[in-house]
Formats: structure tokens, sequence, C-alpha cells
């Protein structure tokens, strides 16, 4: 977006917006969200930022009516893929907290100095700013939603000191920690509570069919879930945690609430990001649910369906195991299949809720998983030695990766071909534009829906031949494969949208790969 478009974006208060850019006044030195209510100002006193870190960096301290830092994060760090995408990803995940700028430029292989130099050149900030940035708004969040110490606030946002902490609130809000808790709007949980209770901005519309689609995957022990709610338990960097996470569409806001019954506060930070990112609450569905509606193909099943998410990834090993498992069988097969090799997995340290396992680390998989597995002897072979690779450290990837080097690193084990790559790419990486043309339950999407193949966008009046991996809607391909498996699922062959029931819980027979 260009200098004009933002500020007619701020003049209408557009709410989309919340997030993907911040506004700084030179006139009151402080920097707005989009939405902001206030008066808009004169566009010679107008500056716009990539990040709130570069707001603060300029000097500008966040506006006390319009809290932006209380949004949903920009969808800009997935649809980016180059080094400042990588780079957000990580920091947001806790990297600079637990490893340093050195940590981090080296997972993406850089000095610490040429990282500094590329994001303060792209996103107005250098990486500790950034994560400083990130910190505070995790400390303002534990504010005002919990009654926690102020101490145990500090140290949970990722602070190294309660001093540091006090100074950057004051320094970024204008308020001290306690005016800050004062000022709630919101009463707080009762201090006797060991559980954190949170609410998780998002930008609407949202679908809930993400609770779905991870309920009908579920491991029994470790996960749980419904058409609203899901629940399970998560290794971190220091330790075990164990949350839920429930939407309530009835209630004003339809608010999503994060409960957290474990975790060690110094991964909060990690926690709270890793499940943003499951349920891909930083995404922007008015410019997806757009784009897909102009094509002809999607148009009835995005208007249908509004604000679809593309579920990610809790674990980036994880999701490697669970792909390989999944490929080319039934969910529902390879629901039981984990749940075979969930038995070598250790016992919850904080069970709760009927979650008392946690999955299988990739030491505890190669050593004595692949003996409980059944199937072609080369495909359990396959996922030892992946397991292997990742036990040993010799297999690295995660958020810090972009498609390609993730397709360097996967394609070459025995096991993992171009669908599991783009899956993987979809889930941890979060890459809004893969488009999975070989896949089963896709091809059955495009029957379902009776996709014209001859027909121009809906409402236009032209005609040409659509191109079958669907580059009419890029860059958010990643979400028409999603609607494809929701259509494979709601409405089995020979039927068409709005003939059957919603089955969507049901897609686990309709599915010959098991998109796990």
């Amino acid at each position: 977006m260009d200098f004009w478009q933002r500020y007619r974006a701020i003049d209408a208060r557009d709410t989309r917006f919340d997030g993907q850019f911040y506004t700084a006044v030179r006139t009151t030195g402080i920097y707005c969200r989009p939405s902001c209510p206030a008066r808009t100002p004169k566009a010679a006193n107008v500056t716009f930022y990539e990040t709130s870190a570069a707001a603060h960096e300029a000097g500008y301290r966040a506006c006390k009516r319009c809290l932006p830092e209380a949004v949903p994060g920009t969808p800009a760090w997935n649809v980016r893929q180059d080094i400042a995408g990588r780079a957000m990803r990580l920091i947001n995940d806790g990297v600079v907290n637990r490893d340093g700028v050195d940590g981090l430029a080296a997972r993406l292989g850089y000095s610490s100095r040429q990282l500094n130099r590329i994001l303060s050149q792209e996103l107005g900030a250098g990486p500790l700013s950034l994560a400083r940035a990130g910190r505070a708004q995790t400390a303002r969040t534990l504010l005002v939603s919990t009654s926690m110490k102020l101490a145990d606030v500090a140290f949970a946002a990722g602070f190294s000191s309660v001093r540091q902490f006090n100074e950057t609130m004051v320094e970024v809000f204008a308020m001290t920690p306690t005016a800050l808790r004062s000022a709630r709007h919101a009463k707080a949980a009762a201090g006797g509570s060991t559980a954190l209770t949170l609410s998780l901005p998002y930008r609407d519309p949202f679908d809930p069919g993400v609770f779905t689609f991870l309920a009908v995957r579920a491991i029994p022990g470790i996960e749980a879930g419904t058409a609203t709610s899901y629940a399970r338990t998560l290794r971190l960097p220091h330790g075990d945690a164990r949350f839920t996470i429930e939407y309530d569409a009835g209630a004003p806001g339809r608010p999503l609430t994060l409960t957290i019954g474990a975790v060690d506060l110094r991964d909060l930070p990690a926690l709270l990001s890793r499940v943003r990112r499951l349920f891909d609450l930083d995404a922007d569905p008015v410019a997806i649910d757009g784009a897909l509606a102009g094509d002809s193909r999607l148009a009835a099943a995005a208007a249908r369906t509004p604000g679809i998410r593309m579920p990610g990834a809790l674990d980036p090993a994880e999701m490697l195991i669970r792909a390989m498992i999944g490929q080319q069988i039934t969910v529902a097969a390879a629901r039981t299949a984990l749940t075979r090799l969930a038995a070598v997995g250790s016992s919850s340290r904080s069970p709760g809720e009927g979650l008392d396992r946690m999955f299988p680390t990739p030491a505890e998989i190669a050593a004595d998983g692949c003996a409980l597995l059944r199937g072609p002897r080369k495909r359990i072979d396959a996922l030892g030695a992946a397991a292997s690779a990742l036990a040993e450290g010799t297999l690295d990837f995660g958020y810090g990766d972009d498609v390609a080097s993730l397709s360097a690193k996967l394609l070459p084990l025995a096991g993992v071909g171009p669908w599991t790559v783009g899956y993987l790419a979809m889930r941890i990486l979060g890459a809004p534009d893969v488009f999975l043309a070989n896949d089963a339950a896709v091809r059955n999407g495009i029957k379902a829906l009776d996709c014209p193949k001859n027909s121009g966008p809906a409402g236009s009046g032209k005609s040409w031949t659509a191109n079958p991996d669907f580059r009419e809607v890029s860059p958010w391909r990643s979400y028409a494969t999603m609607h494809l498996w929701r259509a494979a699922a709601e409405f089995p062959a020979g039927t068409r949208p709005g003939t059957t029931k919603d089955v969507a819980a049901a897609g686990s027979r309709t599915a010959e790969k098991a998109n796990q």
C-alpha cells in the first residue's frame, strides 16, 4: 500500500488494517492503529510505520485510546518469504528472548550486524527493538487480562528484569504497569487462580471450521477437540504446557478465549505465538475472500464460508512425523496410527482435562515408536530415518525457513515428496500460496463444487480457460486448497453444494490422502 491508500484507510477507520501498519502523528507524538476513533490527522503530519517497534524507535508512544498493541498481527510475515518475514516469525516465537540476536542471526544464516541492517532497512527497527515491542504487547495483555504479580508479568513477557519492564512500559505506553492494570476495562481472573485466561484478537470474519479440522485429527490423551474448542498438551523450550481455546459465536464480539492450564512463564510468548499460528489469527480474511470470490470456481464456497482459516503447526518436528504417517491413507487411519505411536510418548508433567501424555519426541520415535506402526516396511523405515535425523540434529527446520529452504532440507529424505513439502509449508510456515494439485481430496473437492472449466470471474461476463493450478487467486492458493478440502468433506462425490447436510466432521472418509 502507498501513502494515500493507507491514509484513506485511516480516514475510513478501517479495522481490516489494524496490525498491518501503524499511524504516527508528529504533532502529538503518538502512534495509533488505523481504526483509531480520534479525528483524522492532517496528511502532512502523518508517518506510517510497518511495525510498532519502528514507531517506538522514532520516538512515538502508543495511543491510550485505541491501544494499537491490542490488535492481530500482520499476515505479511507469512506472505513475505524473505529474510524480514522469516525473522519476524522467529522473533514472535521468542527466539531473541531465548537465544539473543546472535542466535536469531545464526538460524537465518546471517551475521548479527547484517541482520540488524536488513531489518532496520525493511521494517524500521532492529531485532532487539522488534523483540522489545513484542514483550511490551505480551505484558500489556497480561496486565489487563490477569491478576498475575507484576514481577511474574515482567518475566513471562520476556523482560530480563523488573526495572527493564517498568522502563519499557512507561516509554511505550506513557503509563506505569500499575496504571495500565488500573485502567483495564474487564475484570481479571481471581488472584488465586492458577490458570491464565486471555482473549485472542483476530480479524472478522472467522470461520470456526478450523476447530473441526483439528478435532477429527486429535490424538487421544494429547489432544481433544469439538466444533468450537480445542485442547492439548505441548512441549515448549522450558517445559510442558497445556491449553484450551474456545470460540463462542453467541457472545458479544464472538470471543476466542485461551485458557492456559500449565506453562513455564518463560515459554508464554512462544505459546501465544504458536496458538495464534495454529488458528491463523493474523490472517486478513477480507482480502483472501475477495480474491477467492473473483474466481467463479470458488465464489460460492467463499460466500458460503467466509473467513476460512489455514491451520498452522505447534511443533515443526511433530508436523513432519504426522505428515509422513498421513500420506496416502485416510485421516481416520492416520489418527489410529498416531494413537498407537503416542504410546511411546512420556506422561505429561501437568495433566488435566483428560490430557495426560505428550507427543513423542523424535528420539522416542526412533528408539521405540516404529515397532508399533503397521504398514509397508519401506514407509516405516523412512519415518524412522527422519526421526533419527531430527533427534541427532542433522535435520533442523522450522518457522525461520522459507519454502525453498524447507524443500532443500526435506526432499532428500526418503518418503518425502512434493506433496509433503507443500503441506508442511502451509502448516509450518503459513505459506499462503501453496496449491496441492495432486492431492486426492483437492481433486474430490473440485468435483464436489462442479467447478466450471470455461468461465471468467463471477459477474465479469468474460470467458477463459481456468488454470488448473488456480493461479488466478494467487497469493492465496493455500486458502483455495482449504475450501476444496472442505468441499470434499461436505459434499461427497455426485452431490452439489446445498443438496447435502453439512458433514465436515466426516471428512476422514472422503479423502484418499490424510491431510494430517
